[in-house]
C-alpha cells in the first residue's frame, strides 16, 4: 500500500500527452489548446467611442460646438474635428481624427439645430483606444487552456477559425460483478443496478474525454479479459470497475497481468478507496477502481480526472477554498488519508453531510466539496479552517 501523495505522483509521471488536430471554432469548446494563440490584430482595431455621445477636443469643452458629421458603429468617419467642432458619435463608432474625448449625450443640451454644448461639470475621455485591450501578436491564449465560452470569444476575436487541440482521451469504462444489472431492470434478491458505468462516463464526458460504455464483465475470467481486450484495442485508457480487491471473485489485476499490463500499485492509502490499481502496457493505460459508487467517485476526482486531463495537455489543478468546519469530525482509524462530502451552510463555513460509507451514493447529490482527513489525524475540532476541493 502506498500513500496517495505517492500514487498521484505514479500517475501523472506515466501520462504521456496525445497527439494534436485542427479542429473549427464551433467544435472547440471543451477542449485544450495544443499551442499558444495570438492575435492578428489591435483590439480594440480604433479608437472607439464607450458611449453615445459627442466627439470632441477637450480645449473646446467650454465652447458651443457644432455638429459636423454623425458616426454610428461601423461608419467610417469623413472628417476630423477642429476647433469648437464635434461629432455626433454612437457606442462603438470610430473617434474621428482631432477628437480627444467623447462627452455624454446626457450632459449636452442642444443650442441650435446643429450645434451643442457641454454642460457637465467634468468628462472622462470616453475612449476605448487602439490596442489597450490586445495589440497585433500578443498571446491571448496559452497551450494547455482548456477552452470555456469565454476563451471561444478570444478565438473568434483574433480570427482564428481553426484551433490546434489536443485530441480528446478515449476511455472504455467497465462494470465487473455477478450482483449488477442493468439501470432499466429491477434487482433480484442480491442484486444491485450498475450506477458506476454511468457516473464514470459523466465524469469522463464533462471534462472533454471521449467514454465507451462495455458493460457489464460477470466474475469470470473469460468476460472481464475479454473486456479488457477489447477496452485496450478501441481506447487509450481503460477503467474497470469493482474486481480489485482481495476476495475470491476479484480478478481484475491477475487478468490485467495476464493482458501485459505492469501493475505499478494495487492499493493506496486512502478512504474510501484502498483497492486502486494503476498500470500501463504498451496498449496504454489502466485503471483499477472500486466497486463501491462513492470509492469510484471521489478516486476518479483525485486521482484520474488529473491524469486524463494531463494526457490531453492540461495541468489540472482543482479549485479548493479555505471554510471553517461548523462541526466536529472523528474517525475510529486513521492509518490512511480520508475524504469527507461537505456543503456549505453559511458562506465561510463548511458541514459534513450525512454520509455512511463508500456505497453511499445520494451523499454525494447534495455535497458541495471534499475534505480531508489526514492520515495520523483522528479528530477535526470545530471551527478549524480547512481546504475544501470543489466538486
Amino acid at each position: 500500500m502506498i500513500a496517495f501523495e505517492k500514487a498521484y505522483e505514479v500517475v501523472m509521471s506515466a501520462a504521456r500527452a496525445l497527439p494534436s488536430e485542427r479542429v473549427s471554432l464551433d467544435n472547440a469548446l471543451g477542449r485544450i489548446l495544443a499551442e499558444d494563440v495570438e492575435s492578428d490584430i489591435d483590439i480594440p482595431p480604433f479608437n472607439k467611442s464607450a458611449m453615445d455621445g459627442f466627439a470632441c477636443r477637450r480645449s473646446d469643452l467650454g465652447n458651443e460646438l457644432t455638429i459636423v458629421e454623425t458616426i454610428p458603429a461601423g461608419y467610417v468617419p469623413h472628417k476630423s474635428i477642429g476647433a469648437n467642432e464635434c461629432a455626433k458619435i454612437m457606442t462603438g463608432g470610430v473617434v474621428p481624427e482631432g477628437a480627444d474625448c467623447v462627452i455624454m449625450k446626457e450632459y449636452v443640451e442642444t443650442t441650435t439645430e446643429n450645434s451643442v454644448r457641454f454642460v457637465g461639470a467634468k468628462t472622462a475621455d470616453n475612449i476605448c483606444r487602439r490596442g489597450e485591450d490586445i495589440t497585433a501578436g500578443e498571446i491571448v491564449l496559452r497551450k494547455g487552456t482548456r477552452i470555456g465560452p469565454e476563451q471561444i470569444a478570444v478565438l473568434a476575436s483574433v480570427g482564428q477559425v481553426q484551433v490546434e487541440v489536443s485530441k480528446r482521451a478515449s476511455v472504455g469504462v467497465i462494470a465487473t460483478g455477478d450482483e449488477l444489472v442493468e439501470p432499466s431492470l429491477r434487482p433480484g434478491p442480491s442484486q444491485i443496478r450498475n450506477s458506476n458505468i454511468f457516473q464514470l462516463t459523466a465524469q469522463i464526458e464533462s471534462i472533454g474525454a471521449v467514454a465507451r460504455n462495455y458493460g457489464i464483465a460477470r466474475d469470470t475470467t473469460a468476460e472481464i479479459d475479454g473486456a479488457v481486450k477489447r477496452g485496450f484495442e478501441e481506447n487509450d485508457v481503460v477503467i474497470v470497475s469493482g474486481g480489485v480487491s482481495v476476495g475470491d471473485f476479484d480478478l481484475v489485476p491477475g487478468i490485467l497481468r495476464q493482458n501485459d499490463v505492469e501493475l505499478l500499485f494495487e492499493k493506496v492509502a486512502i478512504k474510501p478507496g484502498k483497492p486502486t490499481v494503476f498500470g500501463l502496457s504498451e496498449k496504454g493505460y489502466c485503471f483499477g477502481l472500486p466497486g463501491n459508487p462513492v470509492s469510484t467517485f471521489v478516486l476518479f476526482e483525485l486521482l484520474v480526472k488529473p491524469f486524463l486531463y494531463k494526457l490531453m495537455g492540461c495541468d489540472y489543478k482543482a479549485v479548493t477554498i479555505r471554510a471553517a468546519l461548523a462541526g466536529g469530525i472523528r474517525s475510529r482509524k486513521s492509518d490512511r488519508d480520508s475524504w469527507m462530502p461537505v456543503v456549505f451552510p453559511r458562506a465561510g463555513e463548511a458541514e459534513p453531510v450525512e454520509y455512511h460509507g463508500s456505497a453511499h451514493i445520494s451523499a454525494l447529490c447534495e455535497a458541495q466539496g471534499l475534505i480531508c482527513l489526514p492520515a495520523g489525524t483522528a479528530a477535526i475540532e470545530k471551527g478549524t479552517i480547512v481546504a475544501v476541493r470543489l466538486i
